[in-house]
């Protein structure tokens, strides 16, 4: 007999067919090792490496669903796109770079249940969490627009592309954002009436240009002031109740004794350094 899968998580992708099949390995070894019943959405923009058509193969093998798009429409309506074609009451992103640990994802589960959060946000800004390889600008760019996002949310990594949200809390949201800060979008419009904050190591990529330029900077500003509005309009969602997870609750949580948040981040590092 087939159980629905109780996780599903989200890997947008564009020109990642080095990577890939490596991350659905580690994704679905966690799986195994947990007693999870997840699948992977893969939504790929018509990738011109033929990541989509390697993800139709791995989906002959692995629990994978592929959606194909017709080119790079923005990351925040792949993410969209890929939890209405998820079937978990569980919705997870990760980044197709094995950026994120997969290993993380077991004890984010369990906080989501333990705390009755409705998201759980990965997040290398608070104490326990933090970022390797990752050039000094990017990194300082990251952290002042995470500051900024402050005036819409307590949640110190609101730019995370590494989440966990319920589906009911999500049902039914239109976001505005086409861009990255899919995360920030969801905290502000989605009903997330709790919010839980949970510390991990990033992995910078190895290769590939920064997504961030000054058009998408630039975009982020009057996301953040369209965001500002919802939170001062009629009607708009409260600040959601907050939970700061440490170091060692994260270690706690992980079951079957299942690494901290730096464990996953060193074997992605390991993939990272074999690849060309």
């Amino acid at each position: 007999m087939t159980h629905a899968p109780a996780l599903s998580i989200v890997v947008p992708t564009y020109n990642e067919r080095e990577r890939l099949e490596n991350l659905v390995e580690i994704i679905c070894g966690v799986f195994r090792e947990h007693a999870i019943v997840g699948e992977i959405v893969v939504v790929d923009d018509n990738s011109p490496d033929g990541t989509g058509a390697l993800a139709d193969e791995l989906a002959r093998r692995y629990p994978v669903h592929v959606v194909h798009r017709s080119g790079k429409l923005g990351l925040g309506t792949a993410v969209m796109e890929g939890f209405r074609a998820a079937s978990g009451d569980v919705l997870g992103v990760m980044d197709g770079d094995l950026s994120h640990p997969a290993d993380v994802v077991p004890a984010m589960l369990e906080i989501l249940q333990r705390t009755g959060s409705d998201m759980v946000v990965g997040s290398r800004y608070i104490p326990g969490g933090g970022s390797q390889d990752w050039p000094v600008l990017r990194l300082a760019m990251s952290r002042f627009a995470c500051l900024l996002a402050v005036l819409v949310t307590p949640v110190r990594d609101a730019t995370s592309g590494f989440f966990l949200v319920r589906r009911e809390a999500i049902a039914g949201v239109t976001i505005s954002a086409g861009g990255f800060k899919i995360c920030l979008e969801l905290l502000v419009r989605a009903r997330v009436r709790s919010v839980a904050e949970a510390p991990y190591v990033f992995v910078g990529r190895t290769a590939g240009a920064s997504k961030m330029n000054l058009r998408e900077a630039l975009g982020y500003l009057v996301q953040l002031r369209d965001l500002m509005k919802v939170r001062r309009s009629k009607g708009a969602p409260r600040d959601p109740r907050y939970h700061r997870i440490s170091a060692v609750e994260m270690k706690a949580a992980a079951p079957r004794g299942g690494g901290g948040p730096a464990a996953g981040a060193s074997e992605a590092r390991d993939i990272l350094t074999r690849l060309p």
